[in-house]
């Protein structure tokens, strides 16, 4: 049985989602960049949150603001 993974390219830098078997190969995968972006963005502004997170070596942040 496969499970579902989301997981980011580092060729194209877009986001997939799809089947994973056990031994890690991807199997059907589909493009789901913008979704993805839009339900995180979503998520955040809902929950009031911000998120932090560490990625090779270096500390970010993301957070929603509103733009007028």
């Amino acid at each position: 049985m496969s499970n579902y993974k989301v997981g980011c390219s580092p060729i194209t830098s877009e986001i997939y989602a799809g089947s994973v078997s056990k031994t890690g190969l991807w199997g059907k995968k589909y493009n789901v960049t913008d979704t993805a972006v839009g339900a995180v963005a979503q998520h955040l502004l809902q929950k009031d949150e911000e998120l932090r997170f560490e990625y090779q070596g270096k500390k970010y942040a993301l957070r929603v603001v509103e733009i007028k």
